[in-house]
């Protein structure tokens, strides 16, 4: 048995209405080589040409090159900027273990997309995905998209993207180290680290551990 689920990180609606402009959509994941936990995949919906404020704010990268503390002034600067439209979706460990990883992030860029398209007025747009991801809804087949590598370095939709996913994958393995504190999740985040290994060694594998990825 598998689940998928949406984790919606801002109501694009609370947000003023959108101009008639046309908008990028970014879209990043987190949590690809993860050996526990989802993957979680985020969009980021920007008018054309448009750029962030810089005051008082770090450089704007990929979130693996930005400390937690940067990443959530950028995620701050998302929350509260009436301009940007956002949404994330996970899918769980039981659908990557079924699917294998790059179909179960490519459910989840598409999940992404939809959640944001149903709760923003964002209405002319084009999407551009980081690394190898697609959008695997067959409906989203006919959208303005394209798969750039290493787009996470080139274009602000997509380190935006992959700020707020990296955040809300980060405070899910938060609230599972609680539940399985033995495993120390807050700390390595699920990754395959010499600690969690250690700790799988000792205790063993929980539902949240992909299956597929121990094996191997």
């Amino acid at each position: 048995m598998y689940t998928i689920g949406i984790d919606e990180v801002g109501r694009a609606t609370s947000k003023r209405r959108a101009s008639p402009s046309s908008h990028i959509i970014g879209i990043d994941e987190v949590g690809r080589g993860a050996l526990a936990g989802p993957v979680v995949v985020a969009a980021v919906a920007l008018p054309k040409g448009f750029s962030p404020r810089r005051n008082n704010m770090p450089p704007l990268k990929d979130s693996k090159q930005l400390s937690h503390s940067q990443r959530t002034k950028w995620l701050n600067y998302v929350k509260s900027d009436p301009h940007v439209f956002y949404a994330s979706a996970r899918v769980y460990q039981g659908k990557i273990d079924k699917k294998n990883i790059s179909r179960a992030a490519n459910i989840a860029a598409s999940k992404a997309l939809q959640r944001l398209l149903d709760q923003s007025p964002v209405k002319k747009f084009s999407v551009i995905l980081d690394g190898s991801l697609y959008l695997y809804d067959a409906n989203h087949k006919k959208l303005s998209s394209r798969t750039i590598i290493r787009g996470d370095e080139r274009f602000i939709s997509i380190k935006l993207a992959s700020i707020v996913a990296k955040i809300t994958r980060d405070e899910y393995m938060t609230r599972l180290h609680k539940k399985y504190p033995e495993y120390e999740f807050g700390r390595h985040k699920g990754y395959g680290t010499k600690l969690h290994k250690s700790m799988i060694k000792k205790y063993g594998v929980r539902d949240t551990h992909r299956l597929t990825f121990i094996k191997n």
